[in-house]
């Protein structure tokens, strides 16, 4: 009679905030997709003036980290990367990133609507887009010089980005 085997118990990764020098994200999301895990680098385009001419560059919307999905229980491979300084914790324990707020940032990259830095705001009514493209992604409202945007953010790292949009396709949430 055949024994079958019992199956590996697979813990499911969330995502978390990997602390980067300061900017080397791309290399270090490079290094991280390299060794096989699931990473994020949302950018933004930025024109930079250096001496002789302007450039377009891509700029990390949360400069100083990269999102990696990974079991926290073994973390070892993300923090022997180079240029890694740490994994976002609180005591000795990597704190996960929502994963909604990892999905609202996904979404909003993919709709290919232009995104920015913006500081992170603890104050301000929540709402949530009704339709278009970033549909169901929530946030808070903020006018700013006659343009409303939909600020998100990630609670994690005190960081957020912003997104201009029409008022009239948002709604309290």
């Amino acid at each position: 009679m055949a024994t079958a085997l019992a199956a590996p118990v697979v813990v499911s990764a969330s995502w978390f905030a990997v602390k980067v020098r300061a900017r080397s994200e791309d290399l270090v999301a490079q290094f991280l997709r390299a060794k096989g895990y699931d990473c994020l680098l949302p950018t933004y385009p930025e024109r930079r003036r250096y001496s002789d001419r302007l450039k377009e560059v891509q700029s990390p919307l949360f400069p100083g980290y990269v999102f990696c999905r990974f079991d926290p229980f073994y973390r070892l491979p993300i923090i022997t990367t180079p240029m890694v300084h740490e994994v976002v914790s609180f005591g000795r324990m990597p704190c996960a990133v929502a994963e909604e707020e990892v999905l609202a940032i996904q979404q909003i990259i993919t709709s290919k609507s232009l995104a920015r830095p913006w500081p992170y705001l603890k104050a301000g009514q929540k709402v949530r887009i009704e339709d278009g493209p970033l549909k169901g992604v929530e946030g808070l409202l903020v006018s700013e010089r006659g343009h409303d945007r939909l600020v998100v953010s990630v609670h994690l790292l005190q960081r957020s980005l912003a997104i201009e949009i029409e008022r009239y396709s948002v709604r309290p949430s």
